[in-house]
């Protein structure tokens, strides 16, 4: 957190571009008072888009769980954004025109959960309706998609749509980035829990098309700006830059309908890596994978990668990065005391793990 109040500039505008309320199918639930709670961790001023989770009531057409959000961003003052959740399958076109006449300003599409395609001629009428009312489209982007090519496809034929890629687009990042690198407004969230995904954004698009997200409930939104900052620190962004990403971008998109213009990636592609650090982050992510195969995530799973993690940490002759080294074993050495505590220390200790991974992926490392 200290390190935190850093990276965020004075004056900055929070805005967590990805964040859901509600229940899901696979148990995780978020309620309002505690995502405004994780929003007051940042700033009293912080603001989020906010749409439904896969909810179990979601038939007919995410009617129910979309009434919930938007009712809940009314309750919240302004610092939810309302977005309506489609299923291409069920009527979407007709919920999307109600839930924009409602105060909507957005739609989110997960095409993993409600399993479509882009080539889908509901997709086509989707964007559509997106088009005449001038609002976002945020899609996941993440694991558990096939290629999304057919995705960039649709997104050239609709140029005036504005796309919230989420998860850095890590489903596909390299063709999306490529294919996508002309259209004028396509964004990518930093949803995500390996810092590399972020960076290589950094690499392959302008910084003035990524913004902060955390995916909440599973991320949080003081894990996820850490990423995002850090990252964005790493690419060399001054005190402007960082806060379009953590929020001026966002609120610049929701608030005015405009967008910063774009200036080249920040990163070179090939990069400096230092050996301990890459072993570590290589172990974390062994460790996350692990925790995440269960439902609901079971931190114990964790473990074995965490003890791997600190094994690599155990560097006689670290050089520089034996600061680095030495914070990454203190974090993990609390989130191995709060797995065996149990119960929701258990659980806090996940964003330990994504703290540390995200110090090892994005510590600057001085060329040869």
């Amino acid at each position: 957190m200290a390190e935190l109040a850093e990276l965020i500039p004075d004056r900055a505008v929070i805005v967590d571009a990805h964040t859901h309320l509600g229940r899901d199918e696979d148990g995780r639930e978020l309620d309002l008072a505690t995502l405004l709670g994780h929003l007051d961790q940042l700033s009293p001023a912080a603001r989020a888009c906010v749409f439904a989770l896969h909810d179990p009531e979601r038939r007919p057409a995410y009617r129910t769980p979309n009434d919930r959000v938007l009712e809940w961003a009314r309750e919240s003052e302004g610092r939810l954004v309302p977005f309506c959740r489609l299923d291409p399958a069920d009527d979407p076109v007709r919920e999307a025109e109600r839930c924009l006449a409602r105060g909507a300003r957005g739609i989110k599409l997960h095409p993993r959960a409600q399993v479509f395609g882009f080539a889908d001629p509901a997709a086509e009428a989707i964007f559509e309706v997106a088009r005449q009312a001038g609002v976002p489209i945020l899609i996941h982007a993440g694991r558990g998609m096939p290629s999304m090519a057919p995705l960039a496809d649709l997104a050239l034929r609709f140029p005036e749509v504005t796309l919230i890629l989420a998860h850095a687009g890590i489903a596909d990042q390299g063709v999306l980035t490529t294919r996508l690198a002309d259209h004028p407004s396509v964004l990518y969230d930093t949803s995500c829990f390996a810092p590399l995904d972020v960076l290589e954004l950094f690499a392959r698009v302008p910084a003035e098309r990524i913004v902060f997200a955390s995916d909440a409930p599973y991320g949080r939104p003081v894990g996820g700006m850490y990423l995002a900052l850090r990252a964005a620190a790493y690419a060399g962004l001054d005190a402007d830059g960082r806060r379009l990403v953590s929020g001026a971008t966002m609120a610049a998109l929701l608030d005015d309908g405009r967008l910063p213009a774009p200036a080249p990636p920040r990163l070179p592609e090939v990069r400096p890596v230092n050996g301990s650090l890459g072993r570590v982050g290589g172990y974390l992510l062994m460790a996350f994978g692990a925790l995440v195969g269960a439902t609901p995530p079971a931190p114990e799973r964790a473990l074995p990668g965490i003890a791997l993690a600190r094994a690599a940490c155990r560097e006689p002759r670290p050089g520089p990065v034996g600061p680095a080294l030495e914070r990454i074993d203190g974090a993990l050495a609390s989130a191995e005391a709060m797995i065996a505590a149990g119960g929701e220390d258990a659980v806090l200790a996940i964003g330990l793990i994504h703290a540390a991974a995200t110090i090892a992926g994005t510590e600057p490392v001085a060329p040869a």
